[in-house]
């Protein structure tokens, strides 16, 4: 298998950053989501990696999809090439580890779309984020309808699917669009240091809060809480369990150092 040309995922201190390289505004084509998928899935199976932050680079985070060779497909040719692309996003949503997005310049479109799979999103005070797919005559095709309207709800993602406008930092904090707001140059530390207190957890359990939390949301509040149930239970069969309520009574908390077994 050929190394990967425009995304890498670098290890350092718990952390895993997958970095995307397509110059000018890593536009996403289907060399750059099949990678990020590749990335996905090795930071999801790598126990080094405690934590995972999305980044795009100092001057961009993914201005979309790349327009040029989306337009010369047809809507027969599209159902495959969307359905591939959905899944590569769908790979970074489902990481059982937090995943932070650390989102400069643009996230707009496919690049949003992409910032969403993400638990939470990092914005540079200059950075803009939206889905302007109504302004090309189509609609959001990897999870920009469907994720936004979960994060935002119905009208405020109406709003910006609708008008494909562009979204400045401090509205995006607002409306529920970003987590925090922080200067440009500051993006990607903020977000490596946010990701760093997220490893120091225990890698099971987190992986099972993000997993109830996430699979809750898609069904009824019964299933989510027989799935919160059953997965609480299961972690008490885990050494981290043992070594944090041990650590708890001993010396108080947030004082254990989990293993992640």
């Amino acid at each position: 298998m050929a190394a990967p040309e425009f995304v890498t995922l670098q290890v350092e201190d718990g952390v895993g950053t997958i970095r995307l390289d397509r110059p000018k505004m890593n536009a996403i084509d289907e060399q750059l989501h099949w990678e990020v998928r590749a990335a996905a899935l090795e930071a999801g199976k790598d126990p080094e990696v405690r934590a995972v932050v999305l980044y795009g680079g100092e001057r961009v985070f993914a201005a979309g999809a790349d327009i040029k060779a989306m337009s010369q497909l047809t809507g027969a040719s599209m159902v495959a090439w969307g359905r591939e692309l959905t899944s590569s996003f769908t790979t970074v949503a489902h990481i059982p580890k937090p995943v932070i997005a650390a989102i400069t310049g643009y996230a707009l479109g496919g690049g949003y779309e992409l910032a969403l799979c993400a638990d939470f999103r990092i914005m540079g005070r200059g950075a803009k984020v939206g889905q302007p797919e109504i302004q090309l005559g189509v609609i959001p095709g990897a999870g920009g309808s469907q994720r936004l309207a979960r994060l935002v709800g119905p009208a405020k993602a109406k709003d910006l699917v609708f008008t494909g406008r562009h979204v400045g930092a401090e509205e995006a904090l607002e409306m529920g669009l970003a987590d925090a707001v922080v200067p440009d140059e500051e993006v990607y530390a903020t977000a490596v240091a946010m990701a760093r207190k997220f490893a120091a957890g225990p890698p099971l359990a987190l992986a099972a809060a993000k997993r109830t939390i996430d699979e809750g949301l898609d069904g009824s509040l019964a299933a989510g809480l027989e799935l919160e149930s059953r997965l609480f239970a299961e972690l008490f069969d885990t050494e981290d369990q043992a070594t944090g309520m041990r650590s708890f009574l001993e010396n108080g908390p947030g004082k254990a150092t989990f293993t992640g077994r």
